[in-house]
């Protein structure tokens, strides 16, 4: 099941949302063009290694400058991969330009990156002593699920299925598919606790923690003044997009 758009149109050209794809894109091109050792220095330094903030020797010894926090941001715009990329940046691109029509641009940037710290602290929270680096933007998109669900809570999502290779195409709610990913990713991190297995490279509390983030700060983002459209359907042969008033 692979979500492709939403029913939500948006007013004003998304240009946070695309420079934060953008820079995804080029941080993972810099990523590939590096040899194996300088990369896995790159992901040891710029990812969340939880350990260097827990361990009081650790801390010590790399702690005391601005430059020891860096990880809680630059983690956000490195990736594991060209399908880690590649899911990040769509799930980002179908919600995160009405978010930010929502929120309007500088408050859009500041509760992104404000989620994905706090994902970030989540995710050293509940893996309180691991070595391994922690990367990727999905701990801050996952907050932009979070505020989507609340402010487009009667849009809906166009998903595609396959069956026996044949693509099939369905509509279901935005808070139907939203809750149902905050399950997944929330049994998922609970199970890691309870059985101590692999999660195999899935931060899930990121997701957790970036998802309830985004719950409870949108409100403080969202824009006063911005004045919803009237609720339109282009086209009786093209019910995707509608115009909808938000909440």
């Amino acid at each position: 099941m692979f979500p492709i758009r939403d029913t939500i149109a948006t007013r004003r050209f998304p240009i946070v949302n695309c420079i934060l794809i953008a820079l995804n894109i080029l941080a993972f091109l810099f990523q590939i063009s590096l040899d194996e050792q300088s990369l896995n220095v790159l992901i040891q330094t710029f990812g969340i290694v939880p350990e260097l903030y827990t361990d009081p020797l650790l801390r010590a010894q790399y702690g005391g400058n601005f430059l020891f926090y860096i990880p809680f941001f630059s983690n956000m715009f490195l990736h594991g991969g060209w399908l880690h990329l590649i899911g990040n940046i769509w799930t980002l691109y179908i919600f995160g330009d009405n978010v930010e029509d929502r929120m309007g641009k500088f408050k859009y940037l500041a509760f992104y990156l404000l989620c994905g710290v706090l994902a970030s602290a989540t995710h050293i929270l509940f893996n309180w002593d691991s070595p391994i680096p922690a990367i990727g933007a999905s701990g801050a998109i996952s907050g932009v699920m979070g505020a989507y669900m609340f402010l487009f809570s009667s849009s809906r999502i166009l998903m595609l299925i396959p069956i026996f290779y044949i693509p099939f195409f369905f509509r279901i709610p935005a808070y139907v598919y939203l809750g149902y990913w905050f399950l997944i990713q929330f049994f998922s991190g609970a199970g890691e606790i309870i059985s101590s297995e692999v999660s195999g490279g899935v931060a899930f509390w990121a997701h957790i923690g970036g998802f309830v983030a985004g719950v409870i700060i949108y409100r403080f983002f969202t824009d006063r003044n911005y004045t919803p459209p009237e609720t339109f359907q282009s086209h009786k042969r093209d019910p995707i997009y509608i115009y909808q008033r938000g909440t």
